[in-house]
């Protein structure tokens, strides 16, 4: 029993130690844990790098449809991370992003006719 409490110490103590090391040292890290990977660039799917990453298509779909898009011709860019995690940027922007634009417009479009009636009214002569 002390024998695996020992092990077990010693591995949580030289992951710490190792973990600590490669914080301080970032080039190493890279080495070590890798770099991020372009799986699509600019709308294009990277063929030759999901076959590098050993990833279908149709796995490359579902982590997309997780994400909350409808399809992979509504991405721009998705990258996978060291961790393993693949992050995608959309096309479009966002449904709500596109209203408050639209909405903007409308204030800035309301602004703009209020400032022309007040310049039409006249104010009445003393």
């Amino acid at each position: 029993m002390t024998g695996g409490i020992v092990g077990a110490a010693t591995l949580l103590l030289v992951n710490y130690l190792v973990l600590r090391f490669l914080f301080r040292h970032q080039k190493l890290d890279q080495l070590v844990e890798g770099r991020a990977t372009v799986l699509i660039e600019n709308g294009k799917i990277l063929k030759n790098k999901l076959a590098k990453e050993v990833l279908s298509l149709q796995e490359l779909e579902a982590a997309a449809h997780r994400q909350g898009f409808g399809d992979l011709r509504e991405v721009d860019r998705a990258t996978l991370d060291p961790s393993g995690t693949i992050s995608f940027t959309g096309k479009k922007p966002a449904p709500e992003e596109e209203r408050h634009r639209e909405l903007l417009g409308r204030l800035d479009q309301l602004a703009s006719d209020i400032a022309t009636l007040r310049l039409r009214v006249v104010p009445p002569a003393s």
